[in-house]
């Protein structure tokens, strides 16, 4: 196919061109009814590129002209048998890969790092999740990958399993075997859906990790406003498998979860960041391989600094890093993740991608400048300069201990519809909970809704408690108070 085509841009400029008298929704008619207050600083083109469905538009729950094209575009790019635009961000395509694959208390393997739109998923689908652990990089204290041997040994005790869900690469650019656990899952005749929002862009670059559907994956999703030039909540699912899948029911389940109102800004985002990628896909990925690259080994040099790179591959699991993500920690000064961010945002005005107790993360594209790195480098030397000997230095030590397990009492979509009430932490053991609870780091959750919490795993969580660690999913960060189902 001719790459070098945008088709829903163009259908978009042909409306406009004919100057229409407009009665369509929305109602701000094009560009002429937006607020002065907004348009006065920016400007009011691109407003009359915010349409709807028009013979020259398409419609994106029938596509049969422009929409219809582009995703043909985005398919031919990836090599998938079919491609889909997502206005509803990855998280309804997680939701929609675990709709179409299990229901009604079907088994998923689930791997336990994954994003809570997969236990979404599993409320509407009814599925009953079987969870697979991820492995941790201690010395950083945070999520390693999914092992094969995992995946195997669940599937060995589970094997009704339909379909297994992981995420690669993580946040953190830790990217699994995927290509060996494909082969575990079609071995046992069940699905890999992987969510790859982090990763739509190492197809592009021979040094990047494989790319999920490179690596055979039966579905995958990818936020491609992450790290290529969509908008923000554009994102994309992909479907390339022999196994049996009902794709009517796919397109059905991606009506249900997305809007009926689908917004052309994002829709039109993807168009162009699927043509940017086809005409300049490898440049862009140098460029930002080269920044990252440079700027890992001049952190390195900074007393006190640390920056995680390929080195990690191997380890916990870890088949391969994205080194376009900058794990940076700084322990050793005595600052932890948290102080790290808010330093480098308040003083500097450096802004990172998110923060955890141990380590910053910085998360570097294409459009990132060498202005923006040496901000980022000047900063860490300057922090270094200011704390460099003036704290005893501490020896690393993460507080990530081994992972205890879960006994689960009901499905998620049960553990949603129940009655819920509130217990203090102290008086938790033996109940099971309302709500998942994920000290961070390393943001695994230790509880879902719906598991009972065990002596072992409160003492688990008590000891992150213990320390004032953040704590997600209590909804005061502190685990003072806990939501369980109530009993009858």
């Amino acid at each position: 196919m001719n790459q070098n085509e945008t088709p829903l841009l163009d259908g978009i400029e042909k409306l406009i061109e004919t100057k229409p008298a407009y009665f369509r929704i929305p109602g701000h008619r094009m560009e002429k009814g937006v607020s002065s207050r907004w348009t006065n600083k920016v400007g009011k083109e691109i407003f009359a590129y915010d349409v709807t469905e028009t013979p020259y538009t398409d419609d994106l729950h029938s596509p049969e002209g422009a929409i219809a094209k582009a995703q043909e575009l985005l398919r031919d790019l990836y090599h998938a048998d079919e491609s889909y635009f997502l206005v509803n961000g990855t998280t309804c395509g997680n939701e929609a890969m675990i709709l179409s694959c299990a229901v009604d208390k079907d088994k998923l393997m689930v791997a336990r790092n994954a994003h809570k739109s997969a236990m979404m998923g599993m409320i509407l689908s009814g599925a009953e999740p079987v969870y697979v652990m991820p492995e941790v990089l201690t010395e950083w204290g945070i999520q390693g990958g999914i092992s094969p041997q995992a995946v195997r040994r669940t599937f060995e005790e589970n094997p009704d399993c339909k379909a297994l869900f992981m995420v690669s690469p993580t946040y953190y650019g830790v990217v699994s075997d995927v290509e060996e656990i494909a082969k575990v899952c079609h071995e046992y005749g069940a699905m890999l859906l992987v969510d790859e929002a982090h990763g739509g862009h190492v197809y592009f670059h021979e040094e990047l990790p494989k790319g999920a559907l490179q690596a055979g994956a039966d579905m995958c999703v990818q936020s491609m406003h992450k790290v290529t030039g969509a908008l923000t909540q554009s994102s994309v699912l992909h479907v390339n498998t022999k196994q049996p899948l009902d794709r009517e029911r796919l397109a059905t389940n991606l009506h249900l979860v997305q809007s009926t109102s689908p917004n052309y800004l994002l829709m039109t985002s993807l168009d162009c960041a699927r043509y940017e990628l086809a005409m300049h896909g490898r440049e862009m990925q140098q460029k930002a391989l080269d920044l990252a690259r440079e700027a890992r080994e001049r952190i390195r040099r900074i007393e006190g600094f640390r920056c995680m790179g390929k080195e990690v591959e191997g380890n916990a699991a870890v088949y391969a890093v994205d080194e376009t993500r900058l794990v940076i920690c700084a322990k050793e000064l005595g600052i932890g993740g948290y102080e790290l961010e808010e330093i480098l945002f308040e003083k500097y005005a450096v802004n990172m991608e998110l923060a955890d107790a141990e380590n910053v993360l910085a998360v570097i594209t294409y459009a990132n400048e060498a202005e923006d790195m040496e901000r980022l480098i000047a900063a860490c030397e300057e922090i270094s300069k200011a704390y460099a000997g003036k704290l005893d230095k501490i020896k690393y030590e993460s507080a990530v201990r081994a992972l205890p397990t879960a006994v689960q009492v009901m499905t998620p979509r049960e553990a949603y519809f129940a009655k819920i009430t509130e217990a203090d932490w102290q008086q938790a053991v033996g109940k099971i909970a309302g709500e998942m609870i994920a000290p961070y780091p390393p943001g695994i959750p230790i509880v879902y809704p719906g598991e009972r919490i065990s002596q072992e795993i409160w003492d688990y969580l008590e000891h992150f408690r213990l320390e004032k660690r953040h704590i997600h999913g209590s909804k005061d960060g502190k685990l003072e108070e806990i939501k369980i189902i109530k009993e009858e």
